[in-house]
């Protein structure tokens, strides 16, 4: 069977041909990924990972950022060996042929695009919670109250998200006419960021109740809700530590310093989680809200938003941060962690949809996608055609779907594709191992395997729809490659 494996002295050459600037160093790429995993994982999926868990969420965390840990150091052994854009698409092109790498290119549709939706649904909770409060915070502006209908989606009680398709919608439109995040506005956002989840640890921790932590587990350790169903959930609270491995070819000594961006920035933000984990749970509560006979309800679910109507809980919150902080007499400081999301989260999106292009670019580039797709607007210089079809796709996903649901779409196309990752290492240790390898994962025998079981596990405890939903996917994209991909591929025309 011919795999139509692109070698990696192909790739580097291609690469080469066509290598953008390279001006990152290892802080710049720490700072990136700190900048694209904090996000809607932690400012939001608190409270899915609280229904699901309980207070028992705190291993979850740690479940998560372990699976992250061992993935990452195959990812910064394969990023340091193939240091070009492109992601796990690239890697797969590499090791595993043509046939997988269009099935993880398609994957990483769900990791970006929907990752995208997540983010405006995120954004879209905080700034309606915002709109409540904004007397509060600024006395001359009356609150706004919108109305629930026009606040979610038709899987969450409501009708159409209208602000978070609002904000999909301007952050697509900001790509097409060419509008870029610059190093400082990045770092500013950044700063951001962290400075709102620290200022919730500083004033949620010593508002802690041991109390609070019990029962820790009420919804059990396995299964399809309980430790390892948040953990699968909140395994979004890291995505994006990948996308440092997609500046590889805009990075300065990347055999260096991309290892040293990937395990430094999942290393800070894993300490953050624990502690602002901690700080919501021991000050204000995370036990799940039931529903008759004590059933647990399913996380963006019509049910229990029903059962949220008139309920402080923290499972019912779609601000958990801001919610908490109010609850425990914070409120200006709750607003302000509200503003601060309302400000931070849309360059998330932006970089989501912006990932998102540079993967269908360097597919179409390869000959899997038509030529339109890397398409550039006469007057903006814009991959517009494919930043429309992006931009529309993630916004309509963020106007009907619930935060939760859209985290584990995410969750399953990236799961997938890491584990690729974790395979194609072991894979390149046994057939090309007099390859240079500056960063070479430690125990690879042993960290391959445990990344590869942990990917699995964590994709076992995403809900049934969840894996069908990601199932249909992969079928879906076999089918368009055999169709136009396999036909049009570069290496099948022996470009």
């Amino acid at each position: 069977m011919n795999l139509r494996i692109k070698s990696l002295d192909e790739i580097l050459a291609t690469a080469e041909k066509k290598s953008l600037h390279r001006s990152l160093g290892g802080f710049q790429l720490t700072m990136l990924g700190v900048g694209a995993i904090i996000g809607t994982g932690i400012f939001v999926l608190t409270a899915e990972a609280a229904q699901k868990a309980g207070p028992g969420m705190m291993l979850s965390f740690i479940l998560a950022g372990f699976v992250c840990a061992v993935t990452a150091l195959c990812y910064a052994e394969m990023a340091s060996m193939i240091p070009v854009s492109g992601s796990a698409y690239t890697y797969t092109y590499a090791v595993l042929g043509e046939v997988l790498a269009w099935v993880v290119g398609w994957a990483l549709v769900l990791e970006y695009s929907i990752a995208g939706s997540t983010v405006a649904v995120g954004w879209s909770g905080y700034m309606v919670g915002l709109l409540k409060h904004v007397h509060e915070l600024i006395p001359f502006i009356p609150n706004v109250v919108i109305p629930q209908a026009w606040a979610a989606g038709p899987f969450d009680g409501g009708i159409i998200n209208v602000p978070a398709l609002v904000i999909s919608l301007l952050v697509t439109w900001l790509l097409v006419i060419g509008t870029k995040e610059s190093a400082l506005v990045n770092a500013v956002l950044v700063t951001i960021k962290v400075v709102a989840l620290t200022a919730f640890i500083v004033l949620a921790l010593p508002a802690m109740h041991m109390h609070n932590f019990e029962p820790f587990a009420p919804n059990g350790y396995i299964g399809k809700v309980g430790v390892g169903a948040a953990a699968a959930s909140i395994f979004f609270a890291y995505v994006g530590f990948d996308a440092v491995s997609t500046a590889a070819e805009e990075t300065k000594n990347p055999n260096r310093n991309i290892p040293i961006g990937l395990i430094g920035s999942l290393a800070i933000c894993t300490v953050f989680y624990l502690l602002v984990a901690a700080g919501a749970i021991g000050s204000f509560g995370a036990q799940p809200v039931t529903g008759p006979g004590g059933v647990v309800l399913e996380p963006g679910s019509i049910g229990l938003a029903q059962a949220c109507e008139g309920l402080h809980a923290l499972a019912c919150s779609h601000e958990p941060l801001a919610f908490v902080l109010r609850e425990i007499h914070w409120p200006n400081v709750g607003n302000l962690i509200g503003l601060a999301a309302g400000l931070a989260l849309p360059s998330v999106i932006l970089m989501m949809i912006f990932g998102q292009t540079r993967i269908f670019f360097t597919m179409s580039r390869d000959g899997l996608l038509p030529p339109v797709f890397s398409k550039i607007h006469p007057k903006y210089n814009t991959p517009h055609v494919v930043t429309i079809c992006t931009g529309l796709f993630v916004s309509a996903f963020a106007a009907l779907f619930p935060v939760g649901k859209l985290a584990d779409i995410t969750n399953s196309g990236t799961l997938f594709a890491f584990l690729i990752v974790a395979v194609g290492v072991m894979i390149l240790r046994v057939r090309d191992p007099a390859r240079h390898r500056s960063f070479r994962a430690p125990a690879i025998w042993f960290m391959g395997p445990l990344a590869v079981l942990g990917c699995l596990f964590l994709f076992s405890q995403l809900s049934t729809y969840t894996e069908e939903l990601f199932l249909g996917w992969a079928l879906l994209g076999l089918v368009l490659y055999f169709l136009y991909g396999r036909r049009h591929s570069n290496v099948a025309k022996g470009i």
